[in-house]
């Protein structure tokens, strides 16, 4: 399978390594400083770059008829415009904040866990998240992420970096040294609490889910998620 890597910096590295290692080709290693020239010749596309680049990027993919995957974060306000493309050229598709196996096993848990805490008031939720300090966005999307799957499944309607009001869920946002990712959901009650976590270790785990995903949306038109990839529906 050929591959075009959109955005080259560490996460780019660590999945073109992992590629290759599954046996893969990288015809383009896209930066700031360079075009797409190649991108028509790839299987797949795989975007890690920064929120300022992703929409141009996953636009030529589209108009290039390459699917893309994409784990940049930070610029989903143009979320629906690049779904309208998308239909638009019959291109493949699958965004998600966080590609690790892991923690995409985790989001259902998570969800699992609202849907059951939504029958207890007795208990309000919060969350954490820890990252490297050179992490643009905050909070995170995998905190995003976690936010919307209890709100799907609760009467909570929003997140809030601030102090939360009624039916807020509170993020707190940490960022130190190298920390590839950790992430924590903790129920509270005045007699005890109940807490789910995801650590990472490094950024192989978004690494190869990503190359995962990449395998398996080849030959498929349509918009995914990580839920299609690891039959979690």
């Amino acid at each position: 399978m050929k591959i075009a890597l959109l955005g080259y910096g560490k996460m780019g590295q660590v999945i073109e390594r992992i590629a290759l290692e599954r046996g893969h080709e990288i015809v383009l290693k896209k930066d700031e400083f360079n075009t797409y020239d190649g991108l028509s010749e790839a299987d797949v596309a795989i975007d890690f770059s920064v929120p300022t680049a992703a929409v141009s990027n996953i636009s030529n993919c589209f108009h290039a008829n390459v699917p893309v995957i994409s784990g940049t974060t930070g610029w989903l306000q143009h979320y629906d415009e690049m779904l309208i493309l998308c239909a638009a050229k019959n291109g493949g598709f699958i965004s998600s904040s966080n590609f690790s196996l892991g923690v995409n096993i985790f989001f259902e848990l998570n969800e699992y866990l609202a849907k059951i805490m939504s029958k207890f008031d007795s208990y309000s939720v919060d969350m954490e998240e820890i990252h490297h300090t050179q992490k643009l966005d905050a909070p995170s999307g995998t905190a995003i992420s976690l936010a919307k799957g209890v709100i799907e499944n609760s009467s909570y309607t929003n997140w809030t970096l601030e102090k939360p009001e009624r039916n807020q869920i509170h993020i707190e946002t940490k960022r130190i040294g190298t920390i590839p990712g950790t992430h924590t959901v903790t129920y509270n009650s005045t007699v005890d609490a109940i807490e789910i976590k995801h650590t990472a270790h490094s950024r192989e785990g978004f690494a190869l889910g990503a190359v995962i995903a990449a395998e398996w949306i080849v030959g498929k038109h349509g918009v995914f998620t990580m839920k299609d990839v690891l039959n979690l529906k």
